[in-house]
C-alpha cells in the first residue's frame, strides 16, 4: 500500500511525531523541572488532541483506515489501521494520557529534573506504545509496541526505587509483562505458520481455516492477554504495581494500559471469524472469577490505591464477562445478546477509563 495516508491515520501519525519529539526533547531538560514538565506535558496534550481526532473519525466515518509503509525488518511491515474497535479503544487513551499529564505538572513539581526528565520521556514512550498496540495490523509491530509499553510502564513503575517495595513492585511487574508477551510470540508464530506472514489480514477466519490451531492460539491469547488484563488468577503483578507507581502513572496503567489486555482478547476473537463456543464459555468464568474475587479482595485492603488496583481487577471480569456473553450469544444464533455483551463491554471499557483516572487523580 504505502498510498495516499487517510485523515485519521494522518492525525493518528502526527499525535505519535508529537508525542516522541516531546517526550525526546524533555529527555534533554535534565537541568529544569519546568522546562521538561512544559515539554513532556504540552507534547502529551498536543498529541492527544490529534489522536483524538483521528480516532473520533475513524469512530464515527464508518470505513475502516488503513495504511502500511515498508521498513528495514526482514519481516513484516508498518502497517497501521483505525477501525471502530480500535477507536473505542484509542479515545480514552489519548484523553486520560493527556488530562494525567496536566496533573502530573503539579504532581511532579517538587522532584530533580533528571528525574523529571526520565519521568515524561517514559510516560510519552507509554502513550506511543499503547496506541501503537491498538492501530497495529502486524503481528511483529504489535509485539514491538507491546514491548514498548511494557518496558516504559516498567520505568515508571520504578519511579521512586527508594521507597520500600518499589523496586520488588516493578521486578515482578516486568516478568509477568513478559510471560505475556512471550505467549503472545508463540501464538503469533502459530498463527504466521498457517498464514505465510505476519500481517492480520492473513489470520482472518484462523478458527474455519485452520481449526487444528485454534484451542492453542486461543489459549496462550487468553493467557497472554489476561496477564496483562490482570484477569485472575493472572492479576499477581497489579495490586503491587499500582500502589508503587506515581498516581498519575497508575491512573494511565489502571485505566488505559491494561484495556489493551482486553483490546487483545476483542481483537483475537474477530480474526478467529467464529471461534468455539468454548472460548465464550471460558471469558463468561473468568469474567465471573475476576469479577467476584476482585470486589471481595478489594473490601479487604486498607491501602486506598491498593483498593483500586482489586477493583480494576473486578471492572476487567465484568468486561470480560460481556464479551464472552457476545460470543456465546453468537454461537448460539442470539443477535440480541451478541449485541448487548459486546456493547455493555465495550461502553464499561470507556467507563472505568473515566472514572478509575478521576479515582486515581483524586
Amino acid at each position: 500500500m504505502g498510498g495516499p495516508v487517510p485523515l485519521s491515520i494522518a492525525a493518528f501519525l502526527a499525535a505519535l511525531v508529537v508525542l516522541l519529539g516531546s517526550s525526546v526533547a524533555a529527555l534533554f531538560c535534565r537541568r529544569s523541572t519546568a522546562r521538561a514538565s512544559a515539554l513532556g506535558a504540552g507534547g502529551a496534550v498536543a498529541g492527544g488532541g490529534l489522536g483524538l481526532f483521528g480516532a473520533l473519525r475513524a469512530a464515527f466515518e464508518g470505513s475502516a483506515s488503513d495504511w502500511s509503509a515498508a521498513w528495514p525488518l526482514a519481516v513484516g511491515r508498518f502497517h497501521i489501521g483505525l477501525d471502530s474497535l480500535s477507536a473505542v479503544f484509542l479515545i480514552p487513551v489519548f484523553a486520560l494520557t493527556a488530562l494525567a499529564a496536566v496533573y502530573a505538572v503539579g504532581y511532579w513539581r517538587g522532584i530533580s529534573p533528571a528525574r523529571a526528565a526520565g519521568g515524561w520521556f517514559f510516560f510519552n514512550l507509554l502513550t506511543i506504545g499503547m496506541a501503537l498496540v491498538l492501530a497495529a495490523r502486524d503481528a511483529v509491530l504489535f509485539l514491538a509496541a507491546w514491548e514498548l509499553m511494557t518496558i516504559a510502564s516498567f520505568r515508571l513503575v520504578a519511579f521512586e526505587p527508594e521507597r520500600p517495595g518499589v523496586a520488588r513492585a516493578a521486578w515482578i511487574y516486568l516478568a509477568a509483562s513478559q510471560a505475556s508477551a512471550a505467549c503472545l510470540l508463540a501464538m503469533f508464530l502459530r498463527l504466521g505458520a498457517i498464514s505465510g506472514g505476519a500481517d492480520f489480514a492473513g489470520f482472518v477466519g484462523f478458527a474455519e481455516r485452520a481449526p487444528e490451531v485454534v484451542s492453542f492460539a486461543l489459549t496462550l491469547g487468553l493467557i497472554g492477554f489476561g496477564l496483562k488484563a490482570g484477569l485472575m488468577p493472572l492479576h499477581g503483578w497489579l495490586p503491587l504495581a499500582h500502589p508503587a507507581a506515581p498516581s498519575p502513572v497508575s491512573a494511565v496503567m489502571s485505566g488505559v494500559m491494561i484495556k489493551t489486555g482486553i483490546y487483545g482478547i476483542a481483537r483475537l476473537t474477530l480474526l478467529a471469524g467464529r471461534p468455539p463456543i468454548a472460548w465464550g464459555w471460558a471469558l463468561l468464568a473468568a469474567g465471573i472469577v475476576s469479577g467476584i474475587l476482585g470486589v471481595l479482595f478489594a473490601l479487604r485492603q486498607h491501602d486506598l490505591k491498593r483498593l483500586l488496583a482489586f477493583h480494576s481487577v473486578e471492572n476487567i471480569g465484568i468486561i470480560t464477562l460481556g464479551l464472552g456473553l457476545g460470543i456465546v450469544g453468537a454461537a448460539h444464533g442470539r443477535p440480541a445478546i451478541a449485541f448487548l455483551g459486546w456493547t455493555g463491554a465495550l461502553f464499561h471499557v470507556l467507563n472505568h477509563a473515566i472514572f478509575k483516572g478521576l479515582l486515581f487523580l483524586g
